[in-house]
């Protein structure tokens, strides 16, 4: 009895917010999506029977998504977030544009997407299934013989594309063939009913025109034209309706978003070998706009690259011919799939090599920048610190805010590496490469308690890796307790900046004292000059806890500069978080 009245006032605060609602961009919750249109308008029919605002649209390429709407977006959000905790609603939900929706098929009838506002919400269905709305047959614009006459001029692409057309609308599941037999009669009655035609199984001239746009209404829409671009040697369709040419700067064209989808494209042109190819595909999973996340292939001579995440998908293919490497990329938003597969696939046929290359000093004036790369923002972490490494495969001790909350986590840009073990109240972190590395230089920790003054130094990533190597800090030792008295603790004398958290702490001798760690968050502002760092025995003890074994020395003579430099070159790390 809660849950139904609840629902009932759920019911009647969202159609009082939505009969005022002003015009602007609905949104809808998108809650099952499937391949076949009979399923779909079953689903719909027990989702209508249960709760308000059930429509159905096409999706393209074939799936139906049924989904509760339109709302304004506190609504939508309000209605995903209330049905997904009374379980209504798969959990699996998600809000989604009315651009992402196609022509719709429930109610049947219904015309919802041309209103333009925010409508009121449909009351909730009666128990007892719904009547069966007819669609209005409409006119043919020829006789079934004209029709077949007519279909005899078509080509065997023509003929194919029209059971492409009929199988990405969901009413064909045969071979491509261009034969017309009975399975492909079947499907083109079917179509013709769902669209309000008579139902003869032979589609008229006028008819074929309106399937052939409805499925070719992604790329009519991204505005797909033929580009010819002699300055790279590349032909290719591309979606200018949503992009433009902005600039050469090499080895690419690029084509930036002219439209709030944020769609982009490059066109990939340089002179090169198989080494230049392998580097172009290194660099390419650099930037920010080739996600992490997805597959990549690399041959001889060509590859591809995919990726998802932070809102956009990504697809880069490059190839070595003839000493010249031309390839694209597309970058698309998540979330408009059915379009974004259209558009790739229309590329990856269009594209050809035609004479020229583009030349190396294409865009040399163009702003420089360490994380650009030809005008392309490099991917950066979300933060990086230092570390060391305590064992000769690789493990590395670092503070444990370098490793929270990532999803990725590096040494040196270039290994993964996976946390191995935490120690929460000291702040540090030990790591272990996923695949065995074999340091230069392995941290020697100090037996002996080093005396109050003496000189120190710190090895560590300054500025979070931008020199590309280890900074050397100077400084004395202020104390061999932190302020309350902390036994596992020391305190420096020394001006650290927040990548140097996680570096190694070393005496005169070239014995490791300690590691420094994070800033501490206590609510005060200590002057500049004051860190801490956790000692060589409480680091001596969390190894030994993780199952390895500490390097120990009692220190000896001061070592030169030169030798000091060389160990901390060889044994500093540059730990990053990624997300």
């Amino acid at each position: 009895m809660t849950r139904v009245f609840s629902t009932i006032a759920f019911f009647l605060f969202f159609g009082l917010r939505a009969a005022f609602a002003q015009q602007g961009e609905a949104m809808w919750v998108q809650i099952e999506a499937h391949p076949s249109l009979r399923e779909a308008q079953a689903r719909a029919q027990i989702y209508s029977n249960a709760l308000a605002d059930v429509n159905g649209f096409r999706l393209g390429q074939g799936w139906y998504a049924i989904v509760l709407g339109p709302y304004a977006r506190p609504d939508a959000e309000q209605v995903l977030r209330v049905y997904r905790a009374e379980r209504q609603i798969p959990q699996d939900s998600f809000l989604a544009r009315s651009n992402s929706l196609g022509q719709q098929f429930w109610p049947i009838g219904a015309n919802i997407l041309n209103r333009g506002v925010v409508a009121p919400p449909v009351q909730p269905a009666p128990e007892q299934p719904q009547a069966t709305v007819q669609t209005p047959t409409q006119p043919s614009d020829e006789t079934p013989a004209e029709a077949r006459q007519s279909e005899r001029l078509l080509t065997a692409d023509e003929r194919k594309g029209l059971q492409t057309a009929l199988q990405a609308a969901g009413f064909y599941n045969s071979a491509i063939d261009g034969a017309f037999g009975r399975g492909t009669r079947r499907s083109m009655a079917d179509w013709q009913q769902f669209n309000g035609f008579e139902a003869t199984g032979i589609l008229t001239t006028q008819q074929r025109k309106v399937l052939m746009d409805e499925y070719n209404a992604p790329l009519i829409s991204a505005g797909m034209q033929r580009r010819s671009d002699t300055e790279t040697g590349i032909e290719i369709d591309l979606p200018l309706a949503v992009t433009r040419f902005d600039r050469y700067e090499a080895p690419f064209a690029h084509f930036e978003s002219s439209s709030d989808i944020g769609a982009q494209v490059l066109l990939i042109s340089q002179e090169g070998s198989a080494a230049t190819l392998r580097g172009l595909y290194d660099v390419m999973q650099t930037l920010e706009i080739v996600p992490l996340d997805g597959p990549r292939n690399r041959a001889k001579n060509s590859f591809t690259l995919e990726g998802r995440g932070n809102g956009i998908v990504s697809y880069t293919e490059a190839a070595l011919k003839d000493g010249e490497i031309k390839g694209f990329t597309l970058v698309w938003p998540e979330g408009d799939e059915a379009r974004r597969t259209r558009v790739l696939a229309a590329m990856k046929a269009s594209f050809s090599r035609i004479e020229g290359v583009l030349d190396a000093g294409a865009g040399a004036n163009a702003e420089q920048r360490v994380d650009l790369v030809s005008g392309l923002a490099i991917r950066k972490p979300r933060l990086s610190r230092s570390g060391f490494y305590v064992d000769g495969e690789g493990a590395v001790a670092t503070v444990a805010e370098a490793v929270e909350g990532c999803t990725r986590i590096t040494l040196d840009r270039e290994h993964e590496a996976q946390v191995i073990s935490t120690d929460a109240d000291l702040g540090v972190a030990l790591l272990r490469p996923t695949d065995a590395l074999s340091p230069m230089a392995v941290a020697q920790l100090t037996t002996t308690e080093p005396r109050l003054q003496s000189e120190i130094t710190l090895s560590g990533y300054s500025y979070e890796g931008v020199l590309g190597a280890p900074t050397l800090t100077y400084g004395t030792l202020a104390d061999v307790r932190g302020l309350g008295g902390e036994a596992e603790l020391a305190r420096l004398a020394l001006a650290a900046q927040e990548g140097d958290a996680g570096g190694p702490v070393f005496d005169a001798g070239g014995s490791v004292l300690g590691m420094l760690l994070a800033t501490p968050k206590t609510g005060q502002d200590l002057p500049g000059d004051v860190s801490f760092a956790a000692d060589a025995a409480a680091l001596t003890d969390l190894l030994s806890s993780a199952g390895l074994s500490a390097q120990e020395t009692p220190g000896g003579e001061p070592v030169s500069p030169d030798e000091l430099n060389r160990r901390a070159q060889g044994m500093t790390v540059l730990v990053s978080c990624w997300e």
